[in-house]
């Protein structure tokens, strides 16, 4: 004969739960709606473009995305990534009251170098690959004399707008846009900008210069040839630029990271 030993819970005691305030019940409706939209706007960023992407609208999806939540498919065919963008940066500082130019400088390496080997990789290793990649995307859809006005020199007040002014100047009604240009130009100079000061210190540069790459890899034909060769790279030819910064920056915090890890890979 055998006695169950396991207490019984009696209705009483089943009833005497209490059960979840408003509080605990309304933000328990908020996280299901969070992962329904995080879902959601995750599914219509990578699966391919359609009417559906305009519910929510093109930029209301791309700023929820962008940065944090940002991916693709660009890793695989028909048009896997093949190439590698590099951002360098040069300046002209003032020192004992005479300008001396710089050499140039590979933010990426800098940045690549904390990523590499690292299980946990930082964010900002691929910073200045993702501001080349801009660039020169938006560069490539410039026409020859657009090209050439990228290529000078524009180192006074108001640069931007004399850049402008510069493409309207061109002659010709067939000209591409230029605004996506310009928004390419303003983020790589602010981005050279911290790199110069975190490197050359904020009262020294004068002015920067910063020169995007591309390289691609070995062409897939040629894959199992010892003696292949990646072919040369290419670049989007930009002049000089005076200083950039945006609102809210903060030079400190921008240089404590940068020049920490500029100084290891120079070690």
């Amino acid at each position: 004969m055998s006695t169950n030993t396991e207490p019984v819970q009696s209705d009483a005691t089943v009833a005497a739960r209490p059960r979840p305030t408003w509080w605990v019940k309304l933000i328990a409706f908020a996280a299901c709606l969070l992962t329904l939209w995080h879902v959601g706007a995750s599914f219509l960023w990578i699966a391919p473009y359609s009417a559906l992407r305009e519910i929510p609208t093109q930029n209301v999806l791309a700023s929820y995305m962008l940065p944090m939540f940002g991916q693709s498919w660009s890793v695989f065919a028909p048009e896997p990534i093949n190439g590698d963008y590099h951002f360098n940066v040069r300046a002209v500082i003032e020192k004992d009251g005479e300008e001396t130019e710089t050499g140039w400088v590979s933010a990426t390496d800098v940045e690549l170098s904390m990523i590499r080997y690292n299980l946990f990789p930082p964010r900002a290793g691929i910073q200045s690959s993702e501001v080349a990649s801009k660039q020169m995307n938006a560069y490539n859809d410039l026409n020859g004399e657009q090209q050439a006005v990228a290529a000078l020199d524009f180192a006074e007040d108001d640069w931007e707008d004399w850049m402008v002014r510069s493409f309207d100047k061109l002659e010709g009604a067939d000209n591409p846009d230029t605004t996506k240009y310009m928004q390419a130009e303003h983020l790589a100079t602010a981005y050279a900008t911290q790199v110069a000061y975190a490197i050359w210190g904020t009262d020294a540069v004068v002015k920067v210069q910063y020169r995007v790459s591309r390289q691609n890899v070995v062409p897939f034909a040629e894959r199992n040839n010892p003696n292949a060769q990646r072919p040369d790279p290419t670049f989007s030819t930009t002049g000089w630029r005076l200083p950039l910064e945006e609102k809210g920056q903060s030079r400190e915090d921008f240089a404590d990271v940068f020049r920490a890890q500029f100084e290891r890979t120079q070690q």
